[in-house]
């Protein structure tokens, strides 16, 4: 699946390039718990139309009628069709919250840009789809934009007189080989906005490939992860077992730097791996920190569907920059399990 903004800023450029009336909402500042983190977009045409999210639903509803159906016959709350940049704030009050949706009494900010110009969301559009990352800034005074490129992600920063929102190219994952649990991580990723590829150059396994939307290569892994320059949105997950298409590749993705590099296996094939790592190419347990195994998370999970669960949980914990506990550690977790078991048959 597509990168959410870049859904959202498409359909909002589609629509001021046809001429129609349009309203693009961004969450600025949150207080208490909000279903939507702060720079999330939204855009709604003045026909109704609406695609991206601000909350669960119901915010969005009021915007909905206040804007496009032009406050229901409630003049005292319906919103322009053309104005400067407009804050809304929704649940202050607990009256409003309830109305609202909002869990735990959460506020959102709220900043409206009505009718964006739609040259300057071609350039920006154009700009993402290229795989750049830029930061759009807006005027507050009269909602004039300037797009500036950036190096690395930013904040959303409000300022007295603008207010700057990141936008960037999608998450990505690379899998390596294109056995029956990848088909299951590749969907799951798709869901979660990331942009897949695939890699295995053994025809035998790339031969069943079933997942559309994903790339599928069949170029050497360590190859492909040069190839693909990974940066700081990038995720590099190896489930071959095979050594020869795992390891050379797992080295290259630590050169990067990607945000999660895994390989799947047991406590020892891990260890294993590492030891070979540390013999053979001259690794150390510093720059092998990074490296992630056994992947996932600890769910008592067996089947291919449920690891691939596990290994996506773990993906977007590290995403989000989540500690995650011991508890679901699944190292530690079998290294319990196995004093647990070694005490059990002692007393036996």
């Amino acid at each position: 699946m597509e990168n959410l903004d870049l859904t959202v800023l498409r359909a909002l450029r589609d629509w001021r390039v046809a001429g129609k009336q349009a309203l693009l909402v961004t969450v600025v500042r949150t207080w208490g718990s909000s279903p939507r983190p702060i720079g999330s977009i939204m855009a709604l045409c003045a026909d109704g139309a609406v695609i991206g999210s601000v909350s669960g639903g119901c915010i969005e509803d009021d915007l909905i009628a206040r804007y496009a159906h032009h406050g229901q016959g409630r003049s005292a709350d319906a919103l322009p069709r053309s104005s400067a940049p407009q804050w809304a704030k929704y649940g202050v009050t607990a009256e409003e919250a309830f109305r609202f949706g909002l869990p735990c009494g959460g506020t959102l900010e709220l900043l409206l840009e009505f009718d964006p110009d739609a040259a300057q969301l071609s350039t920006l559009v154009k700009t993402l789809e290229a795989g750049r990352l830029v930061q759009r800034q807006v005027r507050l005074a009269d909602g004039a934009v300037s797009l500036h490129p950036l190096d690395a992600p930013a904040e959303l920063v409000v300022q007295d007189d603008s207010l700057s929102n990141c936008f960037g190219p999608e998450y990505r994952m690379l899998i390596i080989g294109a056995g029956q649990m990848s088909e299951y991580l590749a969907t799951m990723a798709q869901f979660c906005g990331f942009a897949v590829t695939v890699c295995d150059p053994r025809e035998e396994y790339r031969s069943s490939w079933q997942v559309p939307g994903v790339q599928l290569l069949t170029t050497m892994p360590d190859d492909t992860v040069a190839a693909m320059q990974p940066d700081g949105r990038t995720c590099i997950i190896a489930l071959t077992h095979d050594p020869k298409l795992d390891d050379l590749a797992l080295l290259q993705a630590l050169e990067s730097p990607a945000f999660y590099i895994g390989a799947i296996g047991s406590r020892r094939n891990n260890a294993a791996r590492r030891q070979r790592m540390m013999e053979h190419f001259e690794q150390t347990e510093a720059s092998l920190e990074r490296l992630r195994g056994p992947v996932g998370v600890y769910i008592g999970s067996k089947t291919p569907p449920e690891i691939a669960v596990s290994i996506m949980a773990e993906v977007l914990a590290v995403k989000n920059q989540v500690a995650l506990p011991k508890a679901v550690d699944i190292a530690h977790v079998k290294d319990q399990q196995a004093v647990a078991a070694a005490g059990s048959s002692c007393t036996l």
